[in-house]
């Protein structure tokens, strides 16, 4: 069975990590094809929005241990991060359509910030995010220390990298790390209301959104303001907002495409 399974559904293509065994840990194999999911979804005009979750117990638990520390199988630290957790968060950032973390479980190391790096993360109540590198003498990579000081303020991030805390989905999301947690019984339909809802949603302007909050990161006030209106003539000129308009002035339910 393929360790990513992908379904698509009511305009959403859910992308879940199936390695249960190992806590859905990446290898080499898992990466390009989650690496290749990602490109098909972003390709394909039926889907509008992206739920990436995991199978079993675990969201995901970051590298495969048994991988790096076998000489046959191990890449290198260099190929993992150049050629499998770089590309992925590159991947979820340039995809123009919202993506989900919906966490079902742990989420460690890489996989914790796997999930950071997403539009939006859902946990429920009994999932915890740990910060692992520090254990095993590592740096946190997959753009971790990019999102999380960002996520929850520098000091804040700085201790949970250089400790390795276990964080429960409560204090994510009282911290502000993650943007909601639900009941356990909650969880599964609280992701595909919130799925489906992006999934309806004039997605064109929505992929606009996510472009001027990647580069709000970086760029001064002058230039994101120059860029807010460029994007902005772009949307205004969309079919989505001819449509969204419309239906304002005759108080009907708009139908977005998304164009």
């Amino acid at each position: 069975m393929s360790s990513i399974q992908k379904s698509i559904e009511n305009g959403v293509a859910t992308l879940t990590i199936n390695r249960p065994e190992v806590f859905n840990s990446f290898n080499r194999e898992m990466a390009f094809l989650l690496q290749d999911e990602l490109d098909a979804c972003n390709k394909d005009t039926q889907v509008r929005a992206i739920v990436l979750t995991g199978s079993g117990k675990a969201f995901c638990a970051g590298q495969d241990l048994k991988e790096i520390t076998d000489p046959e199988l191990n890449p290198g630290f260099k190929k993992i991060l150049e050629e499998h957790y770089n590309p992925i968060i590159e991947k979820i950032r340039a995809i123009e359509k919202p993506i989900i973390a919906a966490v079902n479980g742990v989420a460690a190391g890489a996989g914790a910030n796997i999930a950071l790096a997403c539009d939006i993360v859902i946990a429920h109540e009994k999932v915890s995010f740990i910060q692992a590198f520090s254990k095993i003498g590592l740096v946190p990579d997959s753009a971790g220390t990019f999102f999380l000081p960002r996520l929850i303020g520098f000091g804040k991030a700085s201790a949970l990298m250089m400790l390795g805390d276990k964080i429960s989905a409560t204090e994510a999301e009282k911290m502000g790390m993650i943007y909601k947690v639900t009941t356990l019984d909650e969880f599964n339909n609280t992701v595909t209301t919130t799925a489906v809802t992006l999934a309806q949603m004039p997605t064109k302007a929505i992929g606009l959104t996510k472009r001027l909050l990647n580069v709000s990161m970086t760029n001064n006030l002058e230039d994101q303001l120059a860029l807010e209106g460029k994007l902005q003539i772009e949307a205004s000129e969309s079919e989505d907002f001819k449509e969204g308009v419309d239906a304002f002035v005759n108080k009907r339910r708009p139908v977005f495409k998304g164009k």
